[in-house]
């Protein structure tokens, strides 16, 4: 089985094309007994990436609340009792200051998230003057905004924006368990938007939102299908919130979510995994076995949109701990 495998991969590589995986390949290594997993994740990691280097990205929150959409896990629905207020587009000015206090601090991307089911004409100025402003601070710089349409992707090209993030959240089959608003299809077609202005590709999903172990597989899946696989893969682990549908929902299995990490790695050798949301409930153990198995990206700071993360002390501390460094800003 693994020797089919890696002529699978070899061969997608060798056209010039993503190798196509299916649920059965991809369950078969994320079954293997957890030492045969991360041995693999971590032969692959080292093949593509400094083991000991960790992606910074900060997060800012540039529009807060008042998203008419309707996802189970989001504080920020206007359709969910979370008590969150919403609040108006922030300044430009504000934002590039935030984000050269980000750069000071180390973060080598900086990314913008605004509360919205796509953005309205009105708002394209301003958010393309934070793209560029941003941008000439010398950082990366992402956005995740909602649905795009081809007009919009390209304009926010132009603007100098290098990553747009747009998660598909979970496996087509249990998205309507969590998302009426907008279908799954509706995501596939802003990344299609995403890609064909030439923008790369930020795009991952949630576990521990009552899906079952194939959903997360099939995720995977998806993601390492695309026509390109995204450039980063953020894994975020559910962080309950009380007035969400999910505010309730049972903590996915540690190992079971390293596992998850790992197979994310083997699928998609070259993507920046992200450990994103929920890290404030993992041990300094678990993400340290996170990154073992293949994550290399982190968000920094004290909030992430509207839910805590770890603050900067404490994952400088971590990375004493298991000698990473910081990943160096990459030449655009």
């Amino acid at each position: 089985m693994n020797a089919e495998l890696h002529l699978n991969a070899d061969a997608g590589s060798i056209q010039g094309a993503s190798p196509q995986w299916n649920r059965q390949a991809a369950q078969a290594i994320y079954d293997l007994p957890f030492n045969d997993l991360l041995f693999r994740a971590q032969t692959i990691h080292r093949e593509n990436f400094d083991p000991n280097r960790v992606q910074l990205s900060r997060l800012l929150s540039i529009k807060t609340g008042g998203c008419p959409e309707d996802c189970g896990y989001c504080s920020q629905s206007s359709r969910h009792q979370s008590g969150l207020k919403a609040s108006k587009l922030m300044e430009v000015k504000r934002v590039i200051a935030e984000a050269t206090k980000a750069r000071d601090a180390g973060a080598t991307r900086y990314c913008m998230g605004a509360a919205w089911r796509n953005p309205k004409e009105r708002d394209m100025d301003a958010v393309v003057a934070m793209v560029e402003g941003v941008k000439a601070l010398g950082m990366e710089t992402c956005m995740t905004l909602g649905m795009l349409d081809l007009g919009q992707a390209q304009r926010l090209k132009q603007a100098g924006l290098d990553y747009y993030n747009h998660n598909i959240d979970t496996s087509e089959r249990y998205y309507s368990e969590v998302i009426s608003t907008r279908t799954f299809a509706d995501r596939l077609d802003t990344l299609a938007n995403v890609r064909d202005s030439g923008m790369k590709v930020c795009c991952g999903g949630i576990v521990g939102m009552g899906e079952e172990k194939a959903d997360r597989i099939d995720m995977l899946v998806t993601l390492a299908n695309l026509p390109e696989p995204p450039d980063s893969v953020p894994i975020n682990m559910l962080i309950p919130i009380e007035g969400t549908p999910l505010g309730e929902a049972d903590p996915i299995e540690p190992i079971e979510f390293v596992r998850t990490i790992a197979l994310a790695r083997i699928m998609m050798p070259k993507s920046h995994v992200r450990l994103s949301a929920g890290r404030t409930a993992m041990s300094d153990e678990m993400q340290a076995l996170c990154f073992f198995a293949g994550a290399n990206s982190i968000f920094v700071g004290d909030t992430l949109l509207t839910a805590e993360n770890p603050g900067e002390d404490k994952d400088s501390a971590l990375f004493r701990r298991l000698g990473i460094k910081p990943m160096e800003h990459e030449a655009q």
